[in-house]
């Protein structure tokens, strides 16, 4: 019934988005990434930033200290990456229709999944040279 129900939603945006011109929905990709900064940023005042978090919840146990260096590295890592892509989003609210959507819904796209495969290569890299 959930699936269902955030099927129609999002129908419902898209047609929404399609038939009318209302900007306000233009920003919510920067707002999404602003907010996923703003975990991924104040993260890095804490003892344990997100992605530590994540690495120890996926390898169940504690983790060495060479990986909390790595995982501390890769959070900053990730908050350039999240605000340069807030900051292009934000822009693209003020330029064309056409250059929001290839922008939001596939060059962001396609920059995520680069950052994604890139930092799985280097992880494995990184255990594979510290045996961790």
């Amino acid at each position: 019934m959930k699936i269902i129900f955030r099927i129609i939603v999002m129908i419902c945006v898209i047609v929404l988005f399609h038939y009318t011109h209302i900007t306000a929905l233009k920003y919510y990709p920067a707002f999404i990434n602003l907010v996923i900064f703003t975990v991924f940023f104040s993260s890095l005042f804490k003892e344990e930033t997100i992605i530590q978090k994540f690495a120890r919840i996926m390898e169940g146990k504690e983790l060495p200290e060479i990986v909390k260096t790595y995982t501390r590295n890769l959070t900053y890592v990730w908050c350039v990456f999240l605000i340069f892509n807030f900051l292009v989003s934000f822009a693209t609210i003020f330029m064309s229709s056409k250059v929001w959507t290839i922008y939001n819904g596939f060059i962001s796209y396609l920059l995520t999944g680069c950052i994604f495969g890139i930092e799985y290569i280097i992880r494995l890299r990184f255990k594979r040279k510290n045996n961790v």
